[in-house]
């Protein structure tokens, strides 16, 4: 394998978008390992305080057995480690939105607490110290935040390792037992009561992982359900996409009976993933609303954007989607010329648009009902094929399906319905 060949694989697992024209999925995956980094910041910081109350006042308990000096030479270095965790965590608070692309930062956060649960583990008793079950905590939190199963799994395992690892150094005496008081001296040398013991720190993280990732499955199941059925997109204001294919189904068989043309603009922001890198995230959720609300101004001069007949929608991450089927206010069919005119109108507003004195160009790929596809997916397919046309020919463009390689049934498509919308009757095809 050549270094830049596998310089780009090791790219492509750590980062969450490493395209140079990032899809809307690699927007929405930044997106969310943001959300998730921001979390998992919030939740330490609310262990670490449970962490600090409870160590101050097991200090106040075992100062009453031990002398002040040898209290404070044993808690020394669980200080140092949870000071290093305020470090570690303000560095990750100050930096997570800058550095959200990165898909393995929660990953190496979760990583650094289980290190830092095995080193109060070491210096609170090793085999005898109650600090092992702050890994079942971890690992619930690693089955919220974490995208998938296998990174909570992944998680236990380490800490099934490391717990393991420091309860088999005492055991051979590779590394001194800490001793704290109440504790029996020997038990750590005890190989039967350390197997059994360990044996049942697996059976605990390996049930917390099991049962965590099972109702977050779940749970995140139905949420994927109720997206489903959202007609507003939270972000922009606009349609969702669900709501655009369900009405974009719809509106196609009133086409189809009527025997009038429809077309579906795809926009895509170019560059928009520089823009989120350059910007922020957050300068970039407001270009979206301000792009939404560039093409409502649009595609009202059309007609009624509240109705299904002409239809705006985010059909994800930074792609936008128009259905133009007929002007409310005066009855008129648009033709193909009205879509190409409204795209352009869309590329110069969207242009024009500037939010904190930065703006954006968009492509637009355009097909056409009966020319370029006679279903919601044939239309969609087109228009993506014209979009991704106008994005490799460097952006800020609009392009046809029908002026690009023409679809596979174009020809017979066109031949079958050109009569139909000049209002004439289809030929019959048994006639010779």
């Amino acid at each position: 394998m050549t270094p830049s060949r596998l310089r780009k694989r090791i790219t492509r697992a750590l980062m969450v978008s490493w395209r140079e024209q990032p899809t809307r999925y690699d927007i929405e995956a930044v997106h969310a390992n943001t959300r998730r980094v921001g979390l998992v910041i919030r939740l330490r910081w609310a262990l670490l305080i449970v962490l600090v109350a409870y160590s101050m006042l097991a200090a106040l308990a075992y100062a009453s057995v031990m002398p002040i000096a040898e209290l404070a030479e044993r808690m020394a270095i669980p200080a140092l480690t949870l000071g290093f965790v305020v470090v570690y965590n303000t560095f990750y608070q100050l930096n997570y939105k800058r550095l959200g692309s990165i898909a393995v930062w929660n990953n190496l956060q979760l990583a650094l607490d289980a290190i830092v649960v095995t080193v109060l583990v070491y210096f609170s008793g090793g085999v005898g110290s109650w600090f092992w079950s702050m890994y079942s905590l971890f690992i619930l939190e690693a089955a919220f935040i974490l995208p998938k199963r296998r990174d909570a799994w992944g998680l236990a395992i380490v800490c099934m390792l490391l717990l393991g690892g420091i309860e088999l150094l005492e055991l051979f005496g590779a590394i001194p037992h800490v001793l704290i008081p109440f504790a029996g001296a020997d038990l750590h040398r005890n190989e039967v009561y350390v197997s059994v013991r360990y044996l049942w720190q697996v059976a605990v993280l390996a049930g917390t992982a099991a049962v965590a990732t099972q109702l977050v499955g779940e749970q995140r199941a139905e949420d994927a359900g109720r997206q489903t059925l959202m007609v507003i997109d939270e972000t922009t204001g606009l349609y969702s996409r669900a709501y655009f294919l369900r009405a974009l189904s719809a509106e196609i068989r009133r086409a189809e009976r009527a025997s009038r043309p429809l077309h579906v603009l795809l926009l895509d922001i170019d560059q928009f993933g520089e823009f989120n890198r350059r910007f922020g995230i957050e300068r970039g959720d407001l270009m979206l609303r301000a792009v939404a609300e560039a093409i409502t101004r649009s595609v009202s001069e059309m007609g009624d954007v509240t109705t299904t007949s002409n239809l705006a929608a985010r059909y994800g991450g930074e792609e936008f989607v128009v259905m133009l089927a007929e002007d409310e206010q005066t009855d008129d069919v648009p033709s193909q010329a009205d879509a190409l005119r409204l795209a352009d109108r869309l590329r110069s507003s969207i242009a024009s648009t500037l939010v904190e004195g930065a703006n954006v160009s968009v492509s637009v790929g355009l097909a056409t009902l009966f020319i370029d596809g006679t279903t919601a997916d044939e239309l969609l397919d087109a228009a993506n094929h014209a979009l991704s046309e106008a994005v490799e020919a460097g952006g800020n463009k609009v392009v046809t399906a029908v002026s690009i390689e023409p679809h596979a049934d174009h020809e017979r498509l066109e031949a079958e319905y050109a009569d139909e919308l000049l209002g004439l009757d289809p030929p019959d095809p048994t006639e010779v």
